[in-house]
């Protein structure tokens, strides 16, 4: 039962599972780290008990209580910025990101953000990421083009970061690596985690994540290799580190690879150039693609293709 004035949730566990699974389950529209996060900041009770813990184990007949406090005011500012919004209708949009863009305000970067950006060109953008990441379903690094679903409402927002959890949405990218692979296609699945040695970087460790990339060789030059990558999982960096962990780095990307000395570049040539995903209404399958941009095209028009 929902208490509308209050935004508490009552429900009634029926069989024996996690806390977490359990609320997903009911389809209350909240995100799998909205919901986390409400565990572990005391919104959450079981038989009147707070619980804290994702993964505490419900018996049937469990009482559980979730409280949704109010979404605070957004305290960001519009910011008319040049982005290119490919697709948009009531619940999403998909936005072709800018290299040197970061996507949502964070230390150091708390303005000219593309959510500073979506503020002014969107009427509405979904609550349940909070007062900083409205409407951000999933990233791209700053140094990332491409591609971005923005969701419109809560509704759209919790469908659509599904789709990502569950990996029936598609993200694929090119990215022009460094040397020639010797290998035109395969799979990279390991763990990465935080590097110890520098907080800002993740590396391939047992420790970690799991993360797992698909890879094939679009195009061989002499010296570089275009390749497409397609997400299996969304970790931060990922591409990065697993094409620094196959001896051939991004072109561009000063933080896993070689300062780009020769064509004068501002950062990594990597690019999101399809997102397929479902919509949430209507349930059609969408696919959209953006071409690289000029500078990624130019650096691949100076290379010589190998036969």
């Amino acid at each position: 039962m929902f208490d509308e004035s209050n935004d508490v949730y009552e429900l009634n566990a029926v069989d024996k599972c996690r806390l977490d699974n359990f609320i997903a389950a009911e389809r209350l529209e909240l995100s799998r780290s909205r919901i986390k996060k409400l565990i572990e900041e005391g919104y959450v009770a079981v038989n009147s008990a707070i619980i804290k813990k994702a993964g505490h184990t419900l018996r049937a007949g469990d009482s559980v209580r979730v409280t949704v406090p109010p979404v605070k005011s957004l305290d960001l500012s519009a910011a008319d910025l040049p982005i290119e919004i490919i697709y948009e209708d009531d619940d999403l949009a998909v936005v072709n990101k800018p290299q040197g863009m970061v996507v949502h305000p964070a230390p150091g970067a708390y303005d000219n953000t593309l959510v500073n950006a979506l503020l002014f060109r969107l009427k509405t953008l979904s609550s349940i990421n909070g007062v900083c990441r409205p409407g951000i379903v999933h990233r791209l690094d700053k140094d990332t083009s491409g591609l971005l679903v923005v969701a419109k409402n809560d509704f759209a927002h919790v469908a659509l970061q599904s789709q990502i959890a569950e990996k029936s949405a598609i993200r694929k990218y090119y990215a022009l690596l460094e040397g020639e692979l010797s290998k035109d296609s395969g799979i990279i699945d390991n763990y990465l985690d935080r590097s110890a040695k520098d907080g800002k970087k993740y590396v391939v460790a047992p420790s970690g994540r799991r993360a797992v990339t698909l890879y094939n060789v679009e195009r061989r030059y002499y010296g570089y290799t275009l390749v497409e990558f397609e997400l299996k999982t969304g970790r931060t960096h990922q591409i990065r580190v697993h094409s620094r962990h196959l001896g051939h780095p991004v072109v561009g990307d000063k933080q896993y690879g070689n300062e780009d000395k020769k064509f004068g570049l501002k950062g990594q040539l990597l690019h999101a150039y399809k997102l397929e995903l479902t919509h949430p209404r209507t349930g059609e399958r969408m696919t959209f693609t953006a071409p690289v941009p000029q500078y990624f095209a130019d650096v691949l028009s100076k290379l010589k293709v190998k036969n």
